[in-house]
């Protein structure tokens, strides 16, 4: 039987397709119909940890991993599907945790460093910055904005580090901005894509915290704490709706929540918090539960995003396929589930 198992998988910057790192190559999937766009054997490409989507391009960033690679973890390659060749090769000296792509720009995320290049044509190093021990590859950019940012844990537990990545290099970089968002490190954090946002969870996974931030007058503010649930819990991901009024986030339980941001009346608040007995419990009570849940597979680590202003999907590396609409009164609704990794491939890609 051929091992089908998904090792990562990952959202274009628009959520409206995702890609999937296997045992068996690569595959690329739109979501709207769900449709397979494009496959990559093991024979070409063999077992692959990362791969990362530009949009909807011919171009795709990608770093060996599982049990039969042929790239080595410290290289990243940049396939290009038009020419059906690898066009860029850069090596680094560790273990390659993330990569991000930008319009301008490669983003390489190391277990203490962050590397920054110009892309496509000629990569150059343009800069690159320290951070805490990041094994997870954490960093986030945002891409429909005219400042684009990226978001990366600082050199501090807890704490967040956001640059301009329209910046040219090192030489004309403005100071970064330095939130301090948690007690303990980073586990999760998301940027929105106007890059007004951020939201952050720690190891612990119990609350998600957003901030307000500007790059231009340096400056963040906390804007809500939302709590996931009680009992700690790894948060796999965290993604804002399109205009940014609702925020979903999927974890190890099972669940996925999605909370109001712009009308935040809409959350549910803890029944202590009705009866004004606040005293112990303190933030407890004060913080703001979803609006809506649903459950995926218990301990399958998944991706989510909006697909609508009403709708989330949920993509799990067990190769299951969820989407539920929900209203702002907090129902909930499955409208359809599939197996993607049956589903039928289109010849179409990059349109």
């Amino acid at each position: 039987m051929t091992n089908r198992e998904v090792i990562n998988i990952r959202f274009n910057q628009d959520h409206s397709c995702f890609a999937c790192a296997m045992e068996t190559g690569i595959r690329i999937y739109n979501v709207e119909p769900l449709v397979e766009k494009l496959h990559l054997d093991k024979d070409e490409v063999g077992s692959i940890g990362l791969v990362e989507m530009l949009r909807r391009t011919n171009l795709l960033a990608i770093v060996g991993g599982g049990t039969t690679p042929k790239f080595a973890e410290n290289t990243v390659l940049v396939w290009d599907d038009c020419r059906k060749k690898f066009i860029i090769e850069l090596t680094f000296p560790g273990t390659v945790l993330g990569v991000r792509l930008h319009m301008e720009k490669i983003i390489v995320v190391l277990a203490t460093r962050i590397y920054v290049y110009s892309f496509p044509d000629n990569p150059a190093k343009l800069f690159e910055f320290d951070t805490i021990e990041n094994l997870s590859g954490l960093c986030d950019t945002s891409w429909n904005s005219d400042c684009p940012i990226l978001v990366f844990p600082g050199r501090v537990r807890g704490s967040l580090q956001l640059v301009d990545l329209s910046i040219a290099s090192e030489a004309i970089s403005s100071a970064p901005v330095t939130i301090s968002a948690h007690q303990n490190d980073i586990a999760c954090l998301a940027v929105n894509q106007q890059g007004t946002l951020v939201a952050t969870a720690s190891k612990k996974g119990t609350l998600i915290r957003v901030f307000e931030i500007s790059l231009k007058s340096q400056s963040s503010k906390p804007v809500v704490e939302l709590r996931r649930g009680a009992d700690p819990a790894t948060l796999y991901c965290i993604n804002f709706s399109a205009d940014s009024s609702y925020l979903a986030a999927s974890s190890d339980k099972g669940t996925v929540h999605v909370f109001a941001l712009r009308d935040t009346t809409l959350n549910r608040r803890s029944k202590f918090s009705k009866m004004g007995k606040v005293g112990l419990l303190g933030p407890y009570v004060e913080s703001q539960w979803g609006l809506a849940s649903f459950t995926v597979p218990v301990e399958c680590a998944c991706i989510c995003a909006f697909v609508s202003p009403s709708s989330v999907i949920a993509i799990c590396v067990d190769g299951t396929f969820h989407k539920y609409v929900f209203t702002p009164e907090g129902n909930c609704n499955r409208e359809s589930y599939d197996v993607y990794l049956d589903v039928c491939d289109d010849e179409e890609y990059g349109h």
